[in-house]
């Protein structure tokens, strides 16, 4: 089984999340990908995240019907700040025979070397850097000055077409009464409108 891990918040999920699985996916050939959303991440501590449970949801709305993707709810079973490296090591031990890839985007992948434990990700996962189309060339050279070769050489690069979405502009938008439509899937715009998110 080769296991592509996508983690975030999704608050909400939108169209870009779901081509950038897309694209890994066929591009990595993985057989699954699954979506963890973030029950408490340590670099949004205090920043206002919506419920977990709300949030897990709209996944399972925006994701019903591709048979390779899937929401997994295992970071919400823990309690504390959620660290990447305790849920690969998680699912390492519990599937040890599947191959894991783990799928950040260019952005994050800049922080990376800050993250707890970079060296043991890697070593638990092959890291799945997406970079847009309209984004200059993903550079490893600071990830080779930081954490050394043997981390950049677990980095697979895949390159999606350029999406300006964000889900902070989606609760901007919301806030300000403007539409969100093609920007995140129909159910999960009835579902933000249903549940009044977003509006304060």
């Amino acid at each position: 089984m080769r296991l592509g891990i996508f983690g975030g918040t999704f608050d909400p999920v939108h169209f870009g999340h779901l081509l950038l699985a897309e694209q890994c996916r066929e591009t990595c050939e993985l057989d699954e990908v699954w979506f963890l959303p973030s029950g408490s991440p340590p670099h949004k501590e205090g920043a206002g995240i919506s419920a977990a449970a709300g949030r897990a949801e709209m996944l399972e709305l925006a994701t019903a019907g591709h048979p390779a993707f899937s929401v997994n709810r295992m970071e919400f079973e823990r309690t504390g700040a959620t660290f990447t490296v305790d849920t690969l090591e998680q699912l390492h031990a519990e599937k040890p025979s599947w191959e894991l890839f783990f799928l950040i985007g260019a952005d994050s992948l800049d922080d990376f070397p800050m993250w707890r434990e970079p060296g043991r990700i890697a070593e638990l996962a092959t890291i799945v850097a997406i970079n847009r189309g309209d984004r200059p060339a993903i550079d490893l050279s600071r990830i080779v000055a930081k954490l050394g070769d043997a981390v950049a050489s677990r980095i697979q690069v895949v390159t999606m077409p350029g999406v300006s979405l964000s889900a902070s502009d989606i609760r901007r938008r919301v806030r300000a009464g403007k539409s969100i439509r093609y920007m995140t899937p129909a159910a999960v715009e009835v579902f933000i409108a249903q549940h009044k998110l977003y509006l304060e």
